[in-house]
């Protein structure tokens, strides 16, 4: 901690590192409770599109979690925040679970493309009508970039090799409003008055989370738990702050290092 200031806030990731799907990771509940005594302010940050914040938030009750929803701070409302700033009709490639979020947008006569997780829309002839809409010079919105996400059964695809694909065959780049960019961090930072060097983020994508939250000066917890492969810790540098088994190890260690 040489050089940075009085840890004042914490940023968690949600799916991976606190659930996954339906299912708590072991412990998560009572280390939450245990991190809420410690006078620091803390803040949920996902990238997840499969869900508007309403749904997720839901989901998170429902797992015994004590979360308020001005604690959320989804990718889905820094797209909609750059498209009402931008002045554009999306064409919302996003999970239909998640389109209550752009509630009140227009998306006739598209002129823009958002892309976030979509499975039932990533096919040929939609993939098709944002790439001509782009060649037309239309932006793209990547709400992100992830490779890949985890499920129960497996490790599925992510938005971002369908965000690569459509900057790929127009020669456009995305602007990416969710984590990694520093733009997200900060935003999600803000309505706690912290600096990011008074910061910590927890998450298990080494990336996205970790590698982004540190690029804006924050110290990033990698957890081996949601999408964690063996070696992740190795794909960025500078390396996370820590590496723990879980979020409970990483509010173990917040709790007895960094207060």
């Amino acid at each position: 901690m040489a050089g940075r200031r009085a840890l004042k806030a914490v940023l968690v990731d949600l799916s991976g590192t606190l659930h996954v799907e339906d299912l708590a990771v072991p412990g998560a509940q009572e280390a939450l409770k245990r991190l809420r005594h410690a006078p620091v302010s803390i803040r949920f940050v996902t990238n997840t599109t499969k869900e508007c914040k309403t749904t997720l938030l839901d989901r998170l009750r429902k797992l015994d979690f004590d979360i308020c929803e001005d604690e959320i701070f989804t990718s889905l409302t820094a797209a909609r925040n750059l498209v009402e700033q931008l002045q554009v009709r999306p064409l919302l490639l996003i999970h239909d679970h998640a389109l209550h979020d752009f509630e009140g947008v227009a998306t006739h006569d598209p002129n823009a493309v958002v892309v976030g997780l979509a499975p039932e829309h990533f096919n040929y002839d939609t993939m098709n009508r944002a790439f001509r809409l782009l060649l037309d010079g239309a932006p793209l919105i990547a709400i992100h970039k992830a490779r890949y996400y985890k499920k129960k059964d497996a490790l599925y695809l992510g938005p971002g090799p369908f965000v690569t694909a459509l900057e790929y065959a127009t020669d456009t780049k995305a602007t990416v409003v969710g984590k990694p960019s520093s733009t997200f961090f900060l935003e999600a930072l803000r309505s706690t008055g912290c600096s990011p060097e008074e910061a910590v983020m927890i998450g298990d994508d080494c990336r996205d989370d970790v590698g982004g939250a540190q690029n804006c000066g924050m110290l990033g917890i990698l957890v081996k738990t949601g999408k964690y492969r063996e070696g992740d810790e190795e794909k960025i540098d500078p390396a996370p702050y820590l590496i723990c088994d879980s979020f409970p190890k990483a509010v173990d260690h917040i709790l007895e290092q960094l207060q």
